[in-house]
């Protein structure tokens, strides 16, 4: 007989009164104290309903399994089975345990690398604050010189009002005018003597070009680099980005020089005034900040421009460098005199429903062009400040605006691509779409010589620039290299001999020949 729990011989066999089953003792007490029932049948079942079984102690019944070789064997095989089961259980957990080794290393590896980067960014934000603390004194002496002549950039007789309710300003004046006059006919001039250097980037250099390095030059947290420009006759690069900092950046070191720091959003735009080593900043804050450079390379902030009222999205310097325009989503664009910080003019009416997003002189000086987030491009005579043509066509804002070298030929970019535009007949003759709908051009630049036309989107493409009859090839295509699938801005270098790009990380990338890679650079690289 066997139990009918255990399915084995019982030691110590104990049988039902109800159900006549016979049970292992210990077991049927353990189900009766923890259920009450019959393990079988499921009746009520109790203690005083089990009788013990008399058996011989000596004698013990052999179990059925070893009563022959076969059952022998079969035992000997179940329990190597288990074995085997048993083995590969902890085998299952030791890979188990490995892993999650692995993983607690790698988590900690790369803890110690957020550490080590966090204790760099720290170090730099005191190097930057021991600077701002040695400066608050001058700029405190420069702030309270300002308030008693200059009040926000502007005389204290352009806050005077007219009758009409509007800011009196002092104007363009006539003095002022035949200055612009006179740099016109000067660079007119020159430009129809002028050849194209023999120290230009052919177009072979150009289909070489790679990236040679990559500067991480703004903060992580806010990434993003929506302006460059290259300084006219140095080696140097300056770069706006969303974290709200304008950076000085010298190429050939590979060194930042200076951050500056001062606006409270993101910056649109960055130029350099060769004359007098000034530079200008624009930014979503709706304020312009004009930076004189120093003997140390640093820059302090000399003029805060506060004549807008919305974003102020670009800013361009006339090339007397003298002067400069900046253009806002206020619907307004202001003539300032750089060396006062004064508003000469403020052109339009202020507006919520549209405004200007892109800017620039032409070359000669006497034209200005603008772009507005209606898609319209309008051309303006700077001396009467009349809108003198208007060019309509794109689809979105129009992002970016370069006008060429050679005096005719003006690109804008917007959300459908790229336009080309003849100034003497005041026409679209070429268009580029080079990316899908949803893809805006967000910049467009020629070289200085007027030989290349570069185009940034969701890359950067470089073009020949041919007349408007025959066609512009495309020279060369760069990927984006920074992930993010939006180049920001495009700048050529001296003679067309590297491309600085700007994308939505905090990477300015150097595009050109690998041997014009400066040499502390190639240095740094080779170690």
């Amino acid at each position: 007989m066997i139990c009918a729990i255990s399915g084995e011989v019982p030691e110590d066999p104990v049988i039902s009164k109800k159900s006549g089953l016979l049970y292992e003792r210990r077991l049927i007490e353990r189900h009766i104290a923890d259920y009450g029932k019959c393990p079988v049948t499921k009746e009520e079942l109790g203690m005083d309903d089990i009788l013990p079984v008399k058996t011989n102690k000596v004698v013990k019944p052999r179990p059925l399994q070893a009563a022959s070789i076969p059952g022998l064997l079969g035992m000997f095989q179940n329990e190597w089975d288990a074995l085997m089961l048993s083995n590969f259980a902890l085998e299952q957990q030791l890979h188990t345990a490995r892993q999650e080794l692995s993983h607690a290393l790698y988590q900690h590896d790369a803890a110690c690398r957020v550490i080590a980067r966090l204790k760099k960014e720290r170090d730099e934000a005191r190097v930057l604050l021991a600077q701002a603390e040695r400066q608050i004194p001058l700029s405190t002496a420069v702030t309270a010189n300002d308030n008693a002549i200059v009040s926000n950039g502007k005389r204290a007789a352009e806050d005077e009002f007219g009758p009409d309710g509007k800011r009196v300003r002092p104007g363009i004046t006539s003095t002022i005018i035949s200055e612009l006059t006179e740099c016109n006919a000067m660079l007119s001039g020159h430009r129809k003597k002028r050849q194209v250097p023999p120290t230009l980037a052919s177009i072979d250099d150009l289909e070489k070009y790679t990236q040679v390095s990559s500067h991480p030059l703004h903060r992580t947290n806010k990434p993003g680099i929506l302006t460059v420009d290259i300084h006219p006759s140095k080696d140097i690069i300056a770069t706006g980005g969303v974290d709200t900092n304008a950076v000085i950046f010298d190429r050939s070191s590979g060194q930042i020089l200076c951050t500056l720091t001062g606006h409270s959003k993101k910056i649109t735009s960055v130029k350099f005034v060769p004359k007098d080593e000034l530079f200008v900043t624009a930014s979503g804050d709706k304020t312009v900040r004009v930076w004189q450079g120093t003997d140390d390379g640093n820059y302090s902030c000399k003029h805060v421009l506060k004549d807008h009222t919305s974003d102020v999205q670009s800013v361009t310097i006339h090339a007397t460098h003298k002067y400069c325009v900046t253009a806002s989503l206020d619907n307004t664009w202001c003539f300032y005199d750089l060396a006062s910080g004064t508003c000469l003019t403020q052109v339009g009416e202020p507006s919520g429903q549209e405004g200007y997003t892109s800017a620039a002189f032409h070359p000669d000086g006497l034209i200005l062009g603008t772009g507005t987030s209606d898609a319209l491009v309008r051309i303006w005579d700077v001396k009467s400040q009349s809108n003198v043509a208007k060019f309509d066509g794109h689809m979105g804002s129009v992002t970016a605006i370069s006008f060429s070298e050679n005096g005719y030929f003006l690109a804008t970019a917007a959300l459908d691509g790229v336009k080309l535009w003849d100034l003497r007949k005041l026409k679209n003759f070429r268009s580029f779409a080079p990316y899908d709908a949803n893809t805006p051009t967000n910049a467009v630049e020629f070289d200085y010589s007027g030989n290349y036309l570069a185009i940034a989107g969701s890359d950067v493409r470089v073009y020949q620039v041919a007349n408007v009859k025959l066609e512009w090839n495309l020279i060369k295509s760069f990927p984006d290299l920074s992930g993010t699938g939006k180049v920001t801005c495009v700048k050529f270098g001296a003679d067309a001999k590297y491309l600085a790009v700007g994308s939505m990380d905090r990477n300015l990338r150097i595009f050109s020949l690998p041997e014009n890679e400066p040499e502390e650079l190639r240095s740094m690289d080779e170690e």
